[in-house]
C-alpha cells in the first residue's frame, strides 16, 4: 500500500461559487471521502485558507525569517488536500478522478517517497 497526496489546485482568479454551488460541491466532497472511509483508502483531508493567509519561515544562515503571504506568486495555489492510501498508482488515479468530479477543480495526484 503507498500512500498518496491529492492536491486541490485552485486558481487564484475566477469567482468563488455562490453558496448554493458551494453547499452542492460540499455534499458532494463529503460523499467522496465516506466513499474513500468505506474503501480503506482515505487517511486524512482538509481545505485550506487562501495563500492571503500564509505565513512564510524561509532560513537565513542561523536564523530563521517569518514574512506574511506565500513565497511565490501564482495563478494557482493549494486549496485543499487528501491523503489516501492505494494499491497502486492506477487506483490513487481512480481516486483522484473521483475527486475532479466531486470538487470541479484539477487535482495533482503524488506517491510519498518510500510510503510502501
Amino acid at each position: 500500500m503507498t500512500y498518496y497526496l491529492l492536491s486541490v489546485v485552485t486558481p487564484t482568479d475566477g469567482t468563488p461559487p455562490g453558496p448554493e454551488e458551494m453547499a452542492e460541491i460540499m455534499r458532494n466532497v463529503e460523499a467522496y471521502n465516506q466513499e474513500l472511509r468505506d474503501a480503506g483508502a482515505w487517511v486524512f483531508a482538509g481545505g485550506l485558507h487562501g495563500p492571503e493567509t500564509a505565513t512564510m519561515l524561509r532560513p537565513k544562515g542561523a536564523d530563521v525569517l517569518i514574512s506574511d503571504g506565500p513565497y511565490a506568486e501564482g495563478k494557482e495555489y493549494l486549496g485543499g488536500l487528501s491523503l489516501i492510501k492505494a494499491d497502486d498508482l492506477d487506483a490513487a488515479l481512480e481516486w483522484g478522478r473521483k475527486a475532479v468530479r466531486a470538487i470541479g477543480l484539477p487535482v495533482e495526484v503524488r506517491p510519498f517517497v518510500d510510503s510502501h
